[in-house]
């Protein structure tokens, strides 16, 4: 078992892990709490910060320094209590479903800075980039007993992109498979729910959490918001794009091994009812996750999964007095 994972038990103090104050890619310091994070900057101007709480990104600054990410204003930096915002990673356990609480456990466990990690497979121009780990402790182990490693490096490209890679490895001693659901919980700050559209899931499959997991097919021409969404769909493209049409926007998200894809935005009444999320907060928000829900994924000892996320940021220009989504979609 890894000493670098404190038991829940003691998740109410930050464990002092013996890590580096900084590297040529990344530099260490203290965020809300005296919670652990780390800054990322990029030579042209962006930045993001990864708290070691949940191996969370909470910030995603471009060059001109505005926020990309929605961080509630009422987000409670206090474990065991998960951050809400930013990416939460959900493992091993995507929302309901399975045995384990909301979401999994890996949010509200402390990671530590991977200063070895394997080699990837491809090459990557990022120098503003961080490799983190995770290892279940032995409480860990009582609820879900089995033995992981998840490596997760979180970069910033040239351009401003983020990219999260996640490495997970079966290394059960006893030789047994496990299985587990996965997803980048990414909040997105928009404008204005009601004027922001989704490109890249009509026709698809979904399955509507609103309406005990029952399978429809979605019937419009792009996903807007009037109400509470909360759908996960099916096979979807390696890329989607999400149109703010206020602030001539529009965020792209390209995932590989990542199936699925979950839509949330929570609408007046549930937002009123989660004491760390403000009245009206879902107004400026929308849910996209990069997913692997429907069909879990199963490792034997010894196997490696990989699921990567990266996105972007870039203008979008009015065509017809709308977005045009199919210029992103096709060829950014």
């Amino acid at each position: 078992m890894s000493t670098e994972q404190p038991p829940p038990s003691s998740a109410s103090s930050v464990p002092s892990l013996i890590i580096p104050s900084s590297s040529p890619s990344y530099q260490l310091c203290k965020g809300v709490n005296g919670l652990e994070k780390v800054l990322l900057r990029e030579s042209r101007g962006s930045s993001a910060e990864v708290y070691l709480y949940g191996g969370h990104v909470t910030s995603w600054k471009n060059d001109h320094g505005e926020e990309l990410l929605f961080l509630s204003s009422k987000a409670i930096f206090k474990p065991p209590k998960s951050i809400r915002g930013g990416i939460p990673i959900c493992f091993p356990q995507f929302g309901n479903h399975g045995t384990l609480e909301q979401h999994g456990f890996a949010r509200n466990r402390f990671w530590a800075i991977d200063t070895d990690p394997p080699p990837f497979p491809a090459n990557t121009s990022s120098k503003a980039f961080v490799d983190l780990i995770l290892k279940p402790s032995e409480e860990d182990a009582k609820i879900w007993p089995h033995s992981f490693e998840f490596r997760l490096r979180v970069a910033l490209g040239p351009g401003g992109d983020l990219m999260l890679t996640s490495r997970i490895r079966n290394t059960n001693p006893d030789g047994k498979p496990f299985s587990f659901t996965f997803a980048y919980h990414t909040y997105f700050s928009v404008s204005d729910i009601s004027e922001v559209r989704v490109e890249g899931l009509e026709t698809l499959d979904y399955l509507d959490n609103l309406q005990n997991k029952e399978r429809f097919t979605e019937q419009g021409d792009a996903l807007t918001f009037e109400s509470e969404v909360d759908k996960i769909y099916l096979s979807t493209p390696t890329k989607i794009a999400i149109l703010d049409h206020e602030k001539k926007r529009t965020f792209v998200l390209r995932k590989d091994g990542l199936p699925d894809a979950v839509v949330w935005n929570p609408w007046d009444k549930k937002a009123k009812a989660m004491a760390d999320f403000a009245d009206d907060d879902y107004k400026h928000m929308l849910c996209v996750e990069a997913a692997a829900v429907e069909k879990s994924i199963t490792l034997k000892p010894g196997e490696e999964w990989r699921g990567r996320l990266e996105l972007s940021a870039v203008p979008s220009s009015y065509c017809s007095g709308q977005l045009d989504p199919q210029r992103v979609l096709q060829g950014i």
